[in-house]
């Protein structure tokens, strides 16, 4: 379930990808519930998508790469 407020759920993007690791290219983690509850999976995941990162789930953590280029898993 997601926060029924547009307003609330901008300010909550805003805020994840304003932090240090997302403006410096590094890595922000958040729950997958607590995105769900914030701002709904799919918004997430467009926003990660625009701003051309990638996102990992691994459990129950979804995981940003705030850089736009390639990535590999090593193992």
């Amino acid at each position: 379930m997601r926060s029924e407020h547009p307003a609330q759920a901008e300010r909550w993007i805003a805020q994840v990808f304003s932090a240090r690791a997302a403006r410096s290219g590094g890595v922000v983690r958040r729950s997958r519930a607590w995105v769900a509850r914030e701002v709904g999976q799919e918004r997430f995941e467009a926003e990660v998508r625009r701003r051309g990162f990638h996102l990992i789930e691994a459990g129950t953590q979804l995981i940003v790469i705030c850089h736009p280029a390639p990535i590999r898993i090593l193992f």
